[in-house]
């Protein structure tokens, strides 16, 4: 393909092989081995004491919610600056979301948490943390809040699968953790996601509610309603030969952040920073344009030369659909979303394709 894509799959070799023995099996959906082998490749990656394979990063927020308990009118907080795939959950349940600006670091800001657990009318129940574009959040003061108050700690980890806080993987420092398999993720099952959580009770729930909730009769009876959400099994063999080779694809996102970098620093420009301690997986390389540089104007130069970029996130206390929404901000998302742009950063780039884009960034700004 002659086209640039923001960040396509990259399959590593054996997703292919592994598809066949589904085939040869016949154990195509719902379960399968492979589901078995994809769950313990994640907690063996993260140390996790257990996992449950899905059909999206949704899905798995949306049960993380409801084993917690979360209600119509409940307080969910959540971080702004994210994909709506973090926040649609909450409104699942009927809950209410509460959004939370980013700080320096793009990610959620401790010192805005603070203020919005103080401000509302009742003690919110869940905090539904967003480490953007494969960075981590500022966990340890987030956790401690979150301890102090009572709540339930979410890890929206689906952009940071590879992402580590002190040696620790992101989502794994929660009463939950989500991550997405999404086709452009940094490892991909074509459509998926998985939920971890250290409670080994809460994701038996979990996986009960993630198979319609049928009592363990051999006809089908239900006491209450559960979902269809669980990953198919030709979808977990993709994830099989993809946990293969996630370390390769962190080592090489990073490096092409690297590349970026260096080709561009002659402008001093603003990139994600990377908090002490960690280690992003870098799934997109992202950085804020000079004031006289329009995002939405580059996407289109890009386009014209078949390159894809887009602009970051644009925060859901703007969004139309929460336009009545509580909120507690700073404007950094606000500056962020109008200056910000996310760069190709697919595994199968070259550096010479980098430099693509980079004369391109360099001739507009």
């Amino acid at each position: 393909m002659d086209k640039i894509f923001l960040s396509p799959p990259d399959m590593g070799g054996n997703e292919e092989k592994y598809v066949k023995e589904v085939f040869e099996s016949n154990y195509i959906a719902p379960l399968g081995a492979f589901v078995d082998r994809f769950e313990e490749s994640i907690k063996n990656y993260t140390h996790s004491s257990c996992a449950l394979a899905l059909s999206s990063g949704t899905a798995a927020l949306h049960l993380a919610l409801r084993v917690s308990g979360i209600q119509q009118n409940d307080f969910v907080l959540a971080s702004s600056f994210t994909f709506i795939g973090s926040i649609a959950a909450i409104l699942y349940e009927k809950a209410i979301p509460v959004f939370v600006d980013c700080d320096e670091s793009w990610n959620l800001s401790p010192t805005l948490l603070k203020e919005a657990i103080s401000k509302l009318k009742k003690p919110p129940k869940a905090l539904i943390l967003t480490h953007l574009y494969g960075q981590c959040a500022k966990l340890d003061e987030i956790i401690e809040i979150c301890k102090n108050e009572n709540i339930t700690l979410i890890e929206d980890a689906a952009e940071s699968l590879g992402a580590f806080y002190h040696q620790q993987s992101t989502g794994t420092f929660g009463d939950f953790g989500v991550f997405s398999f999404n086709g452009n993720k940094i490892i991909t099952t074509s459509g998926g996601g998985m939920l971890i959580a250290k409670n080994q009770e809460a994701l038996q729930k979990a996986r009960f509610l993630s198979t319609q909730a049928k009592e363990p009769f051999p006809y089908y009876e239900h006491q209450e309603y559960g979902y269809n959400y669980r990953m198919s099994n030709i979808c977990a063999a993709i994830g099989v030969g993809q946990m293969e080779v996630l370390e390769q694809r962190v080592l090489k996102r990073r490096q092409i952040f690297e590349w970026y970098q260096e080709a561009l620093k002659e402008f001093q420009l603003q990139f994600m920073p990377e908090l002490p301690n960690t280690r992003g997986n870098r799934w997109l390389t992202t950085l804020c344009l000079p004031e006289k540089c329009n995002p939405l104007e580059l996407v289109k130069i890009f386009e014209s030369q078949k390159i894809e970029v887009r602009p970051l996130w644009k925060p859901m206390h703007l969004q139309p659909l929460f336009k009545d929404a509580s909120s507690f901000t700073n404007g950094n998302s606000e500056k962020l979303f109008k200056s910000g742009i996310c760069l190709p950063s697919g595994t199968k780039m070259t550096q010479k394709q980098v430099f693509k884009v980079v004369d391109i960034l360099k001739e507009v700004i």
